[in-house]
């Protein structure tokens, strides 16, 4: 087997990959690309993009149905899922591999495995390079619930390439994605029961957060369970039944929702000298799993995000061009497009506790501060709390629950990246009417 040498290999064309390759190639290094499905990856094919873009028109529909004299929109789920087949290229990434092509990068479709700390294999092909970058993403999580397996079952991926909405569906997982998935299909006019283990949705953010979600979804008709341990499924007559505790619902659909792993059996990391942790590969602030070899996106268990992958994949190309950089995740946004938007960054107050933080905070109810809500919608809603180091008079986190707060979480976002004094703050102006005039009204209650 004779061996192709190149500058750089990236194994994995999520969007960490990409953005790896893109910048690498541009600067005119030699770069084989591996990867195993379709390039551009999870994200581009069967979450963020078509899910987001599903999520839109019944977002859409329910904007309209709480504006002032406005009508309720037909929908037309035919069009909608030309157009998210149309958003994912229709499963067919043949575009992509020509463009890598042209701009002078060999791609390599197969598993790629390391066979030593400097050489990948790709079926029959050695690759060889002193620059690795692993990007490899995560996979479903699918837990061992007796009869799941022989029951039968939809991970994201067949949720969001859907063609016709079936009439019922249970969604095993109440954080991001279960959340969005069960709304979504629930707007498009499923029965839904979502079943989430923990006490709360979204269990990782404040605790306030999950009790405005839990009430949106109960709004919405969606029957929500928590700390609801699912023991059991089985199908009956073409359905199927989880069981918990002493409840059971059923459903046409079963979602598996709770999580994901990272995607490492094939990858023979030992041969590098790599021992992977829990939660995937171990890396340092510049990336680095090994000498010569990277790490970068869910792999890494560090932020399960496309924007952290993305970001990841430019610290990396900074270190390989040698140009220093490295990676901090103390201001990264995490959002949940529900409806209403979730949104938050940095510490929630129990994290601020661990931390020994001496915290300050303030909580607002945007319709009782703020204009904007009353001429967005005629039912209005939005909280927006922010959490600040009482001694060094920064903020250190924030969430937001409201009408696009996946767009204005960044005013927080910066805020908390570039440690802006409170004072600052509190002297920016902001615009009249909008959603971010909430920020104000939140920095003049932080107070000692």
């Amino acid at each position: 087997m004779a061996t192709k040498r190149f500058d750089a290999i990236v194994v994995g064309a999520g969007p960490g990959g990409e953005t790896v390759v893109e910048r690498i190639a541009a600067a005119g290094l030699s770069v084989a690309l591996v990867e195993r499905e379709l390039i551009g990856g999870e994200c581009a094919y069967w979450a963020c993009i078509p899910s987001k873009t599903l999520l839109r028109p019944v977002e859409l529909r329910h904007e309209a149905e709480k504006t002032v004299g406005a009508s309720s929109p037909r929908l037309d789920f035919e069009a909608i899922a030309s157009y998210r087949d149309f958003m994912i290229r229709d499963l067919d990434d043949a575009a992509q591999v020509k463009s890598y092509e042209e701009q002078g990068v060999t791609v390599f479709k197969g598993v790629g495995s390391l066979s030593g700390p400097h050489e990948v294999e790709v079926g029959d092909e050695r690759l060889a390079s002193e620059r690795i970058v692993l990007a490899t993403g995560t996979e479903s999580l699918v837990p061992p619930i007796e009869g799941l397996e022989e029951a039968g079952y939809w991970t994201n991926r067949e949720a969001t390439t859907i063609t016709a909405v079936p009439r019922s569906v249970i969604v095993l997982g109440g954080g991001p994605v279960g959340v969005e998935l069960a709304q979504m299909l629930s707007r498009f006019g499923a029965e839904v029961h979502l079943l989430e283990a923990s006490e709360r949705l979204l269990s990782r953010e404040d605790p306030r957060v999950s009790e405005l979600l839990h009430e949106a979804l109960k709004a919405d008709g969606i029957d929500v369970h928590v700390d609801a341990k699912v023991e059991a499924v089985n199908a009956e007559n073409g359905s199927r039944r989880a069981r918990f505790g002493e409840q059971s619902v059923s459903a046409d659909e079963l979602i598996v929702a709770i999580g994901r792993k990272p995607r490492l059996q094939e990858l023979a990391l030992g041969s590098a000298g790599i021992e992977p942790v829990e939660k995937g590969i171990a890396v340092d602030e510049r990336c680095r799993a090994a000498e010569g070899i990277w790490a970068i996106g869910d792999v890494t268990g560090v932020m399960p995000f496309t924007h952290v992958a993305k970001y990841q994949g430019r610290v990396v190309c900074a270190d390989i061009l040698g140009r220093s950089a490295r990676a901090a995740y103390d201001a990264v946004p995490r959002v949940v497009f529900s409806d209403p938007e979730v949104a938050a960054v940095g510490m929630t107050e129990a994290q601020a506790r661990e931390a020994g933080v001496e915290a300050l905070t303030a909580h607002v109810r945007l319709p009782e501060a703020i204009a904007r809500p009353w001429t967005y919608e005629t039912d209005p809603r939005g909280e927006l709390s922010l959490l600040a180091d009482r001694e060094r008079q920064v903020l250190v986190g924030a969430w937001a629950v409201g009408p696009l707060a996946g767009e204005w979480i960044h005013y927080a976002t910066l805020a908390i990246k570039t440690a802006t004094p409170l004072d600052v703050l509190r002297d920016t102006v902001p615009q009249f009417p909008s959603f971010t005039e909430g920020y104000l009204k939140a920095l003049e209650e932080l107070s000692d």
